[in-house]
């Protein structure tokens, strides 16, 4: 398909416009020179109730949606509440992308994540492995929700030729992350954790598991940067993995954002709590064939994150 970039003053819906990655979609956005961006608030706009979408796409007529809503939390959130990650998932994508698609909207983009693949994939976790394997238990729901979305775009593109796409990002973090005490993902708890404990005095920090999985982890605004290549310059039925195709144990991730955070006192590992997938390495080479590559080095990226995590606690 002959790909035909956005003009700069096209209509653009960011959905999850307040959240980490809906909000450096924005940024990259206005860095880019695209004049005519939209959101919407929870408030105005609530995307569980399907009949509000309809009438906000009808009324609006977005050109492009990049899709970046979501509920999303770490391991115990997941694994506390599955029937709610679940329903919220499925309802609010469903509901954009079925609108977008009745109102004749251009190019539309999906966000998924890695935790789509199945736990013991092959590593690096190509795109085609999707579907040939079982889900990691504790996110099993929020994975089975991507799962559709995704699908869902890739059957109306068979279906009706329209022109959806979707990219699994790996772990993220960046300005704007969630760094809730209990429904928070790795990175962001850890620099929770370690400034609390600086600012403690407190000579331990605990951390989950025994430290040996292995992350990948990608600054936001690179993958903003990606999802803005890739609605200019790809269409096709298969996801794009975003990632650095780097990784490092969850023990070293720990070592650096305490040194980024100068937390100087013991790290220890609590063997009785889960480590949660073994591995997880996307293979990044599809993007990187289509032109794109990263740019942030992980300790630059947690020193940008950190003094964005200082001017907001």
């Amino acid at each position: 398909m002959n790909v035909i970039p956005m003009k700069k003053d096209a209509k653009i819906y960011v959905a999850g416009h307040r959240g980490m990655v809906g909000s450096a979609i924005v940024r990259e956005l206005e860095r880019q020179g695209y004049t005519n961006i939209i959101t919407r608030t929870h408030d105005e706009l609530d995307l569980l109730r399907q009949d509000k979408v309809e009438d906000f796409f009808s009324s609006e007529r977005p050109e492009y949606v990049f899709l970046a809503a979501a509920k999303v939390g770490g391991i115990i959130a997941n694994d506390n509440s599955p029937a709610d990650f679940m329903y919220e998932n499925m309802m609010l994508e469903m509901n954009v992308i079925h609108s977008a698609w009745r109102n004749a909207c251009k190019k539309l983009e999906f966000l998924g994540s890695s935790c789509i693949y199945p736990r013991m994939a092959a590593q690096p976790m190509t795109e085609s492995c999707l579907l040939t394997g079982e889900l990691e238990k504790t996110n099993e729901a929020y994975a089975l929700a991507k799962i559709s979305g995704l699908k869902y775009c890739e059957y109306l593109n068979r279906q009706y030729g329209t022109d959806f796409i979707s990219v699994m990002p790996t772990n993220l973090y960046g300005p704007n992350d969630n760094y809730h005490s209990i429904n928070s993902h790795v990175l962001p708890a850890f620099i929770r954790k370690f400034h609390e404990a600086k600012v403690d005095n407190a000579g331990i920090v605990t951390c989950w598991g025994d430290g040996s999985p292995l992350r990948e982890f990608l600054y936001v605004d690179d993958l903003a940067n990606l999802c803005v290549f890739l609605m200019n310059n790809y269409s096709g039925n298969e996801t794009v993995n975003a990632g650095t195709g780097k990784e490092l144990s969850i023990k070293v991730l720990a070592e650096m954002v305490a040194k980024v955070v100068g937390y100087k006192g013991k790290i220890e590992w609590d063997t009785s709590k889960p480590n949660g997938t073994p591995r997880k390495l996307l293979d990044v080479s599809k993007a990187e064939n289509l032109g794109w590559k990263y740019k942030t080095e992980l300790e630059e990226g947690l020193y940008m994150t950190y003094k964005d995590y200082i001017s907001k606690h």
